[in-house]
């Protein structure tokens, strides 16, 4: 068994935690969310559900870049010699962790406070630009994930 094999399957994991983490929020929990639940039930799941999910995602955050250049570094190759694929996930990786800050830092505060505050209509407006943000990240996952299915091998 080589470094590298060890390695990879982390990263992959990772990835797979983020994109199937976004997924299946997008495409699973937020419709029966709307069907199960009344709105101060909705936002109260959001809150707990998103504070859970992104301790993942920053594990996430860490490990990919740790590993990814670990990978790199084991096939001796410097970022400038990095396959245009690598340079390509290095930069949607950065998109990606960008929106999640974003999300993390400004617009989650902003969804605690209206639920805290009984603020139902501003907390379903700020989960809807949230909704949003999740939505235009996955996308990038997606591409992202497209990437390195296509890549040549190392």
């Amino acid at each position: 068994m080589t470094p590298f094999s060890l390695v990879y399957p982390i990263h992959v994991l990772a990835a797979l935690v983020w994109v199937g983490g976004m997924f299946f929020a997008w495409m699973v929990l937020r419709p029966a969310a709307m069907k199960a639940l009344d709105g101060p039930g909705r936002l109260t799941l959001w809150v707990e559900v998103f504070q859970g999910f992104f301790r993942w995602v920053w594990g996430a955050v860490i490990l990919l870049p740790v590993t990814g250049v670990g990978m790199l570094h084991l096939q001796h190759i410097a970022f400038d010699n990095a396959p245009r694929y690598v340079q390509v996930m290095m930069g949607l990786y950065v998109v990606m962790t960008a929106l999640f800050i974003r999300i993390q830092a400004l617009m989650l505060p902003e969804l605690r406070t209206a639920v805290q505050a009984n603020d139902w209509p501003e907390g379903a407006a700020v989960l809807g630009r949230i909704r949003k943000v999740v939505g235009f990240n996955l996308l990038v996952g997606v591409v992202l994930v497209a990437v390195a299915a296509a890549r040549p091998s190392f």
